[in-house]
C-alpha cells in the first residue's frame, strides 16, 4: 500500500474516502513523503545541501513543473536574470535557436513553421506582454466568445486541507497552523538561547506537545477539546487525525508531503535529527502527527469541505495577447480564424509558455558555459612535464576559491599545485584540546570513523583547562543574567560600559578592536603546542576508535597519494593545504568554510594526513608496495584564509636542507601572491571601490569588520568540476568558477579512483551547486533573505523575524551583486572527466546514481578525450 505521489498522476477513487485508517502504514508513508524535503543540520555546522536530493529519479523539468503548479515556486532563472546574462555574452543565441527547434519538432501543431517560429523567436526575448494589451476592451470581448481552455484537474491533496480556508486579516487557516507550528518547534528543538526548556522533552516531540497543549493559551478551550482523547502515541494520533479528515487513502501521501512543504526548513531540522540519533528516529513522524492534529483542531468547525478536484481554467486574454504582440498578428487577423484555428493558436500560446521559454534559455545558457570552457583548456590535451623538478608541491581542496590562488602561486615558482576534497581522504571527527565534544570533519554524506584528539602533558592540559573554564564561566554567567527576570535589570548597569566601548570600537575601528580582542583571548588562554593522538588507543572511551591502527595509517596515506596521482617524482616539500574562512558577526561563518569538511576549517584534516605522511612506518610499508617517498621529502601543514587569501603555516616539522630552501623562497613569495590574489578577488565585491587601496589590508577589514554583509563570495558563480590532470587547466583562467579534482586514467584501470571521486567530492560539488542555484532561482523558498534582517533561532538556524520557517539556504548577500542583480550564475553542475569514453560508459553502467542525474538533466555530463577531443553525454 503508498499513497499518491504528488509527481504521479492517478486518479483518485472515491471509495478510497472509506479507509480502514489501522490498515495504512505510517511509517512507510512518512519516508515516502519525506523524499520532497531535505534534511537541514545546524547553522554552525551550515554545509551546502541539495534541495532536491530526494527527488532525482524524476526530470528536473518534472519537479520543476510539479513545484510550480503545487507551491508557486519557480526553479527556473527569471526573465531579467536570463537578458542580463545575454547582455553579458553569457549566452549565445545560436544555442536558443538550436533548442527552439529541438521543441518545436517534438511537437506537432497544425500551424505554419513560419508562423511558429516567428512567434517563437519573439517570445524567446522574454519582454513582457504590453499592459495596454491586457487591458484592451477588444481583447475581453474576443476572450469572452472563446468557450476556454480546460488545464489538468488541481489535486489538492499535496496541500495542507487547511490551505483552503481564508479566515479574517485575509489570510488563510494554514497560515495560522503554520505559526503554531513554529512556536513548538522552537520550543522543542532549542539548543541554547532559551532560559527555560520544554517541559517533558526527553519523552519526544509529540508527548511533550500533548502534555502542554491542553494549557496552550493560543488555542481556544474549544479547539483544545478537539485533541482530548488523541493516542499518546505518534503513529496511531497521526493516523487518527487523517482518518478524522477524512483523507482518501490514495492521496495520503501527497497530503502529508504538503504539510512537510509547508515549512520544509523546520521539517528538514526534523528530518535531519531523527538521523543523527536512534532516541529521536521517529521524530518527523511525530512532527506530522503534531501538525496533522494541530490541522485537525482548527479545521474542525469547517468540515466536510467538498469539491477535492476542481478544473481550471485557462485566461484567454493573454493567450490572445500572445499573438497579437510576439506573433504580429492584428485584432482583424485572429478575427478571420476558425473557431478550430484559434483553439490551435491558443494550445500553442499556452504549451510555449513563460516556463518552457526560460528552460530553453537555461539550456543555451549552459551549453554557452560548457563551449567557452571547452576553448580555454584547449582543444588539444597538454601533456605533463615531468622532467622539470618542482621545488615544491601543494596540494589544495578542490573548493572553486583555490582556483586562482593556484594560479597565482603557479606563477611565481617551480611549484605544482593538485586538488582533492579538502578531508584529504581522512573520515575524522576532530576533538579540539580541553573540548569534551567532537566535530565530524569530512563530507556531510560519509560518517566518521575515528577521532583525533589534540594532547599535552597532563599540567598542561589542567593550566589550560582552569583558563578556559574561566572564560566560559563568564560567557554563562552573562547568559544566565539575561535570562533571570531579576539580574537582567542589573545586567545593563555591570555590562554596559565595557559593551559600549566594545560596540564603539568594532565600529569606528574595527581591523584595530578585532585584533586587540582576538590577542586579548590568545593571551589569556594561552593555547600550548599539541600533539595529535594518532595511535589507537584502547583506554579512551568514545564512540568512535580514538587514533588509527597501523595498518590505518598506511591505508589512508596510500589512498589519498593515489587520489592526488602523487606516487612519484616527490619534491622535497609538500604542503598539504586545507582551507578556511575569517569574518566577523557573521552566522553564516560555517558556510564559507570547508564542504569537505562538514563546514569546519580543513586544517586539522591537513596536519594529520602530513603528519602521517612523515611517519617512518608508513614510509616503509608503502615503500614496499612500490611508492617510495624519498628521505630528503618533507610534508607540512597549512590553512589557506579564502577571505584574506593567506596561508597560515600548521604544522611545520623539522625539513631537510631542500625542503627548508623550498619553504623559505615561499615565504618570500606569498605575500606578491595574496596581494594579487586579493586584487582580483576583492574587484568583484560590490562595495569594493578603489583601485588605490591595498588589497591585503582591505581583505583584512572586510574580514574583521562587523558591520561588513559580504565578507567575500564564498563559492559564488561555481559552474563545473574538472576531474582530471593540471596540466588539463594549467595557465587557464577558470574565474575561480571550478572545481578542480586531480585524476590520470592511466593510473585507474579498474575504475575504482574515478567511482570513489564521484561519489564523494563530485556528490558533494554537486551540493553546493545546486544550493547556490536554489538560493538564487527561488531565494524566497530556499534562500535565508538579507543577512540584515535575520534573527538567529534556538541556536540551531535563522529566522525572518520570530514567525517564519527555519530558513534552509543561503542568504541574499552571497548570491545577489544589488536588488536587482544576481552575481551567482544559476547553472547545474558540469562534471568533465578527463579520460577515454570507455571509462566514462564504465562508470555511467556501474554508478545508477550518476546515471540517473545525468538522464533527468540534474548535472550535466563530459569528457576529454586523450586526443583532446570533447564529448557531451546529456
Amino acid at each position: 500500500m503508498s499513497g499518491t505521489s504528488v509527481l504521479t498522476k492517478q486518479k483518485i477513487n472515491k471509495k478510497d474516502s472509506d479507509i480502514n485508517h489501522k490498515e495504512i502504514d505510517i511509517e512507510v508513508l512518512t519516508k515516502s513523503a519525506s523524499r520532497v524535503i531535505a534534511p537541514l543540520w545546524s547553522i554552525s555546522t551550515f554545509a551546502a545541501r541539495n534541495p532536491w536530493m530526494g527527488l532525482e529519479k524524476h526530470s528536473f523539468d518534472r519537479v520543476a513543473a510539479w513545484l510550480k503548479n503545487s507551491r508557486n515556486v519557480d526553479i527556473y532563472p527569471s526573465a531579467s536574470m536570463i537578458i542580463s546574462a545575454k547582455s553579458n555574452g553569457e549566452i549565445d543565441e545560436t544555442y536558443i535557436k538550436m533548442g527552439l527547434q529541438r521543441w518545436i519538432d517534438s511537437h506537432s501543431f497544425k500551424i505554419p513553421r513560419e508562423t511558429l517560429e516567428q512567434y517563437c523567436h519573439s517570445a524567446l526575448k522574454l519582454d513582457s506582454l504590453p499592459s495596454y494589451l491586457l487591458s484592451s476592451q477588444k481583447l475581453k470581448v474576443l476572450a469572452e466568445e472563446f468557450s476556454g481552455l480546460n488545464t489538468d484537474s488541481i489535486d489538492h491533496s499535496m496541500q495542507p486541507i487547511s490551505s483552503r480556508i481564508d479566515i479574517e486579516g485575509g489570510k488563510r487557516l494554514v497560515d495560522l497552523l503554520d505559526y503554531h507550528m513554529i512556536m513548538w518547534c522552537k520550543l522543542y528543538l532549542d539548543d541554547s538561547q532559551a532560559g527555560w526548556k520544554m517541559p517533558n522533552r526527553e519523552e519526544g516531540f509529540y508527548r511533550a506537545w500533548q502534555r502542554l497543549i491542553q494549557y496552550d493559551p493560543a488555542l481556544s478551550k474549544k479547539q483544545r477539546k478537539h485533541l482530548i482523547g488523541f493516542p499518546k502515541e505518534a503513529k496511531l494520533a497521526l493516523k487518527k487525525a487523517i482518518f478524522a479528515l477524512e483523507i482518501p487513502e490514495s492521496q495520503i501521501q501527497g497530503y502529508l508531503e504538503g504539510h512537510l512543504l509547508s515549512l520544509p526548513g523546520w521539517a528538514g531540522m526534523m528530518l535531519w535529527r531523527s538521523r543523527q540519533s536512534s532516541q529521536e528516529q521517529e521524530l518527523l513522524t511525530e512532527y506530522l502527527a503534531v501538525r496533522v492534529s494541530m490541522e485537525y483542531a482548527l479545521i474542525k468547525p469547517y468540515l466536510p469541505l467538498h469539491n477535492q478536484q476542481s478544473e481550471s481554467e485557462v485566461s484567454v486574454v493573454p493567450l490572445i495577447a500572445s499573438w497579437l504582440h510576439w506573433g504580429g498578428l492584428s485584432i482583424e487577423d485572429w478575427s478571420k480564424l476558425s473557431v478550430a484555428e484559434q483553439n490551435e493558436y491558443l494550445t500553442f500560446a499556452y504549451q510555449f509558455n513563460d516556463m518552457v521559454r526560460r528552460k530553453i534559455c537555461l539550456e543555451a545558457w549552459e551549453q554557452t558555459y560548457s563551449e567557452q570552457l571547452c576553448q580555454k583548456i584547449g582543444a588539444k590535451q597538454r601533456e605533463a612535464d615531468d622532467k622539470k623538478s618542482k621545488l615544491a608541491q601543494f596540494v589544495f581542496c578542490i573548493d572553486v576559491r583555490s582556483e586562482p590562488f593556484r594560479r597565482q602561486l603557479e606563477k611565481e615558482g617551480p611549484f605544482e599545485t593538485i586538488g582533492i576534497a579538502g578531508f584529504f581522504g581522512v573520515p575524522i571527527a576532530t576533538s579540539e584540546l580541553g573540548s569534551n565534544h567532537s566535530h565530524p570533519s569530512l563530507p556531510v554524506i560519509s560518517k566518521p570513523q575515528h577521532i583525533i584528539k589534540e594532547s599535552v602533558n597532563d599540567y598542561e592540559l589542567k593550566s589550560y583547562q582552569q583558563r578556559k573554564s574561566a572564560v566560559n564561566s563568564l560567557t554563562y554567567t552573562f547568559k544566565m543574567m539575561k535570562q533571570n527576570v531579576l539580574s537582567s535589570l542589573l545586567l545593563p548597569e555591570l555590562s554596559g560600559p565595557w559593551l559600549s566601548l566594545q560596540m564603539v570600537a568594532r565600529s569606528f575601528v574595527p581591523k584595530k578592536a578585532n585584533r586587540f580582542i582576538r590577542n586579548l583571548r590568545e593571551t589569556w588562554l594561552r593555547k600550548p603546542n599539541t600533539a595529535l593522538t594518532l595511535n589507537h588507543d584502547k583506554n579512551i572511551e568514545a564512540e568512535l576508535p580514538v587514533g588509527f591502527s597501523a595498518e590505518e595509517k598506511v591505508k589512508y596515506v596510500r589512498e589519498a597519494l593515489k587520489l592526488m596521482g602523487l606516487t612519484e617524482n616527490f619534491a622535497s616539500l609538500v604542503v598539504i593545504c586545507g582551507h578556511g574562512s575569517q569574518s566577523t558577526n557573521n552566522p553564516y561563518a560555517s558556510a564559507l568554510e570547508c564542504g569537505a569538511c562538514g563546514g569546519a576549517s580543513g586544517g586539522f584534516n591537513a596536519r594529520v594526513l602530513a603528519t602521517l605522511c612523515n611517519l617512518p612506518e608508513v614510509r616503509a610499508e608503502l615503500s614496499s608496495e612500490g611508492i617510495e617517498i624519498p628521505e630528503k621529502t618533507v610534508f607540512v601543514a597549512a590553512e589557506h584564509k579564502t577571505t584574506v587569501d593567506e596561508l597560515d603555516w600548521i604544522y611545520v616539522p623539522e625539513l631537510s636542507e631542500t625542503a627548508q630552501e623550498a619553504f623559505n623562497y615561499i615565504q618570500a613569495i606569498l605575500p606578491k601572491v595574496s596581494q594579487r590574489a586579493n586584487s582580483k578577488r576583492l574587484a568583484l565585491l560590490p562595495n569594493f571601490k578603489s583601485v588605490f587601496k591595498d588589497p591585503n589590508a582591505e581583505a583584512h577589514r572586510f574580514a574583521e569588520d562587523w558591520s561588513e554583509i559580504r565578507p567575500e563570495w564564498g563559492l559564488a558563480r561555481n559552474a563545473a568540476f574538472i576531474i582530471g590532470q593540471r596540466e588539463l587547466t594549467k595557465d587557464c583562467d577558470l574565474e575561480g568558477r571550478v572545481f578542480l579534482h586531480n585524476y590520470d586514467w592511466k593510473q585507474d584501470e579498474s575504475g575504482e579512483l574515478l567511482a570513489n571521486i564521484i561519489a564523494g567530492p563530485g556528490t558533494v560539488s554537486q551540493w553546493i551547486n545546486l544550493q547556490y542555484y536554489a538560493s538564487t532561482v527561488a531565494p524566497h523558498y530556499y534562500g535565508s533573505g538579507n543577512k540584515a534582517m535575520q534573527t538567529v533561532t534556538s541556536g540551531i538556524g535563522v529566522m525572518q523575524g520570530n514567525a517564519s520557517d527555519l530558513l534552509t539556504g543561503l542568504p541574499w548577500q552571497s548570491v545577489m551583486e544589488s536588488d536587482h542583480e544576481a552575481f551567482h550564475s544559476p547553472l547545474r553542475l558540469l562534471i568533465v572527466i578527463q579520460a577515454p569514453s570507455k571509462y566514462v560508459e564504465r562508470l555511467l553502467n556501474n554508478d545508477s546514481s550518476l546515471r540517473e542525474k545525468v538522464q533527468n538533466n540534474w548535472v550535466r555530463f563530459a569528457s576529454v578525450e586523450p586526443d583532446g577531443h570533447w564529448i557531451n553525454w546529456n
